[in-house]
Formats: C-alpha cells, structure tokens, sequence
C-alpha cells in the first residue's frame, strides 16, 4: 500500500503511532498487500492486452485523453510492482530489514531499501493522483476545444514535475539532517505528511467539480449539434456523466481509508500514551484500516480500467496487427466500429443540420468522442447516428 508511514518507519526513532501499525502482523500485512498488488497486477494487464473475436478496424488517432488514462494505469502497474517486491523482501529477509531499528548502524543497505522502496511507492502512485488530475482538467479543456495532443507535454511537465518535486521535498524535510535523527518531532513529519496526501486531496476535492462542469458542457454541445436534444443525445450524456462517476467512486474506494488511517494515527500521537485503555477502540480501528489499505491501494489499477474501459474479457490476442494500436483495441467502442443502431433516424433532420458548419460538428463529434473513448456504447451510438461521423 501507499502511505507516508512507509517512510517514516526507515527512522529508528519513529513515532509510538507508526511503531504500532508496522508492528501489527508484520508477514500477515505484507502477504496481503503481495496478495493484491499481484491479482491487481496480472487482471490490469488483462484488461489492456488486445482480446480475441475484435474485428479489425482503422484505428482513431490517439487522444490526450486516452493518453492520460494509459499513463494511469502504467502508474498503477509499476507502483505494484514496487509494492510486491517491497513486501517480498519484508517476507524473506526479516533479518535485513531489522537492521532498520538499529541506530547509528554501520549496514546502510537496510536503510537505503527502506528509503528507495518507499519513495518508489510513493512517487508512482502520486504521479498517478496528477494523472488523475490532468484528466480531468483535459476533458473540461475538450469539451471548451481548448486542448489537444499538443497539451499532453504540458500535462508531463506538471505531473512528473510535481510529483519529483513534492515527493524529494518531503523525504528531505523527513530525513533532515539524517535518518538517525528524523522523526524527532512534528515539524519534520507534517511537511512530509502534507506532500504525500496534497494530489489525493486535489483529486478528492477538484475532480468531481470539473466532471460536473464538463457533463454540463457536453450536454450543451449535444443539443448544439443538432439543434435538438434526443433521447439518443441525452444518453449519451448520462453515460459519459456514469463514467466520471464510476472513476471518482474507485478512488474514493481505494483512498478513503488512508485519509481515515492517517486521521487516527495523528490522534493517537497526540496522546501522552497510545497503550492507554480508553484509546483501545481507536488502536483497533487504526489497526483494521490499516489492513484495509493494504488491500484497497494494490487493486485500484483494475478498477480503474473497470472505470475506464469496462470489463474487456478473458480471450487475449497477442498476435501483432499492421497499423493497430493494442493500447487503443482494448476498447470495444472506438469511434471507428459500428457496433449498436442507431435508435433515432435523423433523416428528418438533414435539413437543419445543414444549417450548422461541418468544422464545428466534427469537432464537436471529437469531442464527445473522447470523453467516451472506452465506453461500450456510446461512442458506437455516436458513430451511427451523427450525420458528421457518417461522412467519415
């Protein structure tokens, strides 16, 4: 799982709260977190690979947004790796890993793994949270045709750019001016605790404002294209909105518990002595949420590509196709396939549709397009009924 106690657990003077939670089932926790960071791994992969029984067809050009949405699931898939094979060698070498307790030791390997393993974790999956971020922020800036291919650098700069930045500035606000000394009061963790949990909150509080905001604005670029709203427009606003709404309850899922986690950590170390009775059934909740991070964190790179694509199936396909993207095959409702019919005949309505220009309903289309590239349905009932698309 991804926490900022990972870190503060390489100090050998940590605080009583993180000495508590470390300490709780030690090969238990790391079996459970190998556990799900490997059926998280192999099922996300799955999801990706291209399936059998698709047939061929001419690929879209890519998208920022389809960009944004691999680069999360690469995040999630390395940030995984890190865990297994941190709480791999947590199981096998515990001895290794003792050398971390002990203060002022010669050994500097325990403590550089403890470090780089954290900071690996950590950083990938923060990267991951800007991702998130910048998806949002490209498909309100799609609907506004305010971005492009041309923004992804832009969003590589922002999201690498922060995630180093904060990551690096918080381990050595932690570490400062060494292991053997940090943790030696707040001032050392806040600033590292705030770094680590700044994009998740981002995320959490910005996200759901910019998805409304660009539901509301597809819903005026579909009544704008024809100059009527269908029942075909207006579900496919709803399952664009779904969509959104399905990627913010994944993370909630899998992040709630950090935050609550973290919450009564902070409050058992603001008490004189956490071993104290009355502080039994907050120790027991930290200790089960604990748990629960270790098996939510690992699992939200495939319910992400739920989210995302949908369950894509089990028949994978690894024969290599001249000129097909893999990354792109996965989804089943690219703007190139025809898949559904189109349940509204807009013959009645080439009359006015000639009224609007040809530029403005493609970009329009585009649009759209974008915001539900992966859906099993909408994109194809795009395809069928948009008089622009059927020109294409």
């Amino acid at each position: 799982m991804a926490s900022p106690r990972l870190e503060t657990y390489c100090c050998p003077n940590r605080d009583a709260a993180t000495q508590l939670v470390m300490n709780f089932q030690p090969e238990v926790f790391c079996g459970v977190c190998i556990g799900s960071a490997s059926v998280s791994l192999l099922l996300t992969i799955l999801q990706l690979l291209p399936k059998k029984g698709q047939s061929p067809r001419k690929m879209p050009k890519a998208s920022s947004s389809s960009t944004i949405l691999l680069l999360i699931s690469v995040c999630d898939i390395l940030g995984g790796l890190g865990m297994i094979f941190r709480s791999s060698v947590w199981l096998g070498f515990p001895g290794f890993i003792a050398n971390i307790s002990v203060v002022n030791g010669t050994d500097v390997w325990p403590s550089a793994f403890c470090v780089g393993s954290a900071m690996w974790i950590q950083l990938l999956y923060s990267a991951g949270f800007w991702w998130l971020f910048c998806y949002a922020v490209d498909s309100y800036l799609v609907v506004r045709r305010s971005a492009g291919l041309s923004t992804i650098v832009l969003y590589h700069m922002m999201t690498w750019g922060l995630a180093v930045m904060l990551c690096v500035e918080g381990i050595a606000l932690l570490y400062y001016p060494s292991l053997s000394s940090c943790e030696n009061g707040l001032e050392h963790a806040i600033p590292h605790y705030i770094t680590t949990y700044a994009p998740l909150l981002l995320v959490l509080v910005v996200n759901p404002i910019l998805f409304r905001r660009t539901v509301s604005a597809v819903a005026s670029l579909l009544k704008g294209r024809q100059g009527i709203y269908t029942e075909n427009e207006r579900r496919l606003g709803t399952e664009i909105q779904i969509r959104f709404f399905k990627i913010m309850l994944v993370f909630v899922i899998c992040w709630s518990s950090n935050i609550i986690n973290e919450s009564l950590l902070f409050y058992l170390e603001m008490q004189p002595d956490i071993n104290e009775m009355p502080l039994k059934n907050i120790r027991s909740a930290a200790l089960i949420t604990w748990i629960i991070m270790g098996v939510l964190n690992p699992m939200q790179g495939f319910l992400f590509t739920l989210a995302f694509y949908g369950w894509t199936g089990w028949r994978v396909d690894l024969k290599w196709r001249k000129r097909e993207i893999p990354w792109e095959s996965m989804s089943s409702s690219t703007v190139g396939e025809n898949a559904y019919p189109s349940p509204v005949n807009y013959q009645s309505n080439i009359h006015d549709s000639k009224k609007v220009s040809t530029t403005d309903s493609q970009q329009t289309d585009e649009a759209i397009s974008m915001l539900s590239e992966g859906n099993t349905s909408g994109d194809d009932r795009l395809t069928r009924s948009s008089p622009i698309y059927q020109g294409w």
